[in-house]
């Protein structure tokens, strides 16, 4: 059921309600969270909101999935063995994460969970609210995006606004021709298998 914005999220964040765009109050959202709005608004993308407790796992999220009609990818931030390339992962939720496998497609030593404190450096992200939308903070562009194959074939993508609270649902031509080209990132297309 589709909302306009309206008293109902001023008093309640946690309602599972529609929202079409940013938040009118937005008093208590954190800065990196409206700079998503903004980039979201300055390139005319029209994007639903979902505002919710904090959702730290992609098991979490299948609430959410069922209220904005798709499904929010799991979104992993990587680094190699030494420390000195990083990189986002988008990926579905049905897949594994096959660090050997990952490592072959894209010529890389073996991978790991990039540490908190790169996230933050690079990203200006925590754990649990990692999102695509956070490359708008890596202006050096020494994070690295890789995008499973079955993400770019859903006509919808969803992510956080930078911060695990809310969620969006956008168009996914919406984040491959405006969003990236406007944060200066590229994309490597990977290949996952399904779990089994």
């Amino acid at each position: 059921m589709m909302t306009n914005i309206n008293e109902r999220e001023q008093n309640c964040r946690m309602d599972y309600t529609l929202y079409q765009g940013r938040p009118v109050v937005e008093a208590g959202r954190l800065d990196k969270e409206l700079r998503a709005y903004d980039l979201l608004d300055g390139l005319g993308i029209s994007y639903v909101r979902a505002d919710h407790d904090a959702l730290p796992t992609v098991e979490a999220c299948r609430e959410v999935d069922r209220l904005l009609e798709t499904e929010i990818c799991k979104n992993l931030f990587l680094r190699n063995a030494q420390k000195t390339d990083f990189y986002l992962l988008l990926m579905p939720g049905n897949k594994k994460f096959r660090t050997a496998l990952l490592s072959r497609q894209i010529g890389s030593a073996r991978l790991s969970f990039g540490e908190p404190e790169f996230m933050e450096s690079l990203l200006d992200l925590t754990p649990g609210s990692v999102s695509v939308l956070g490359l708008m903070n890596d202006r050096e562009r020494k994070v690295r995006l890789l995008i499973d194959r079955d993400i770019l074939e859903r006509e919808y993508f969803a992510c956080h606004p930078c911060i695990n609270t809310s969620s969006l649902r956008f168009k996914t031509k919406d984040l491959t021709e405006k969003i990236l080209p406007a944060v200066n990132h590229d994309y490597t297309l990977v290949d996952l298998p399904c779990e089994d």
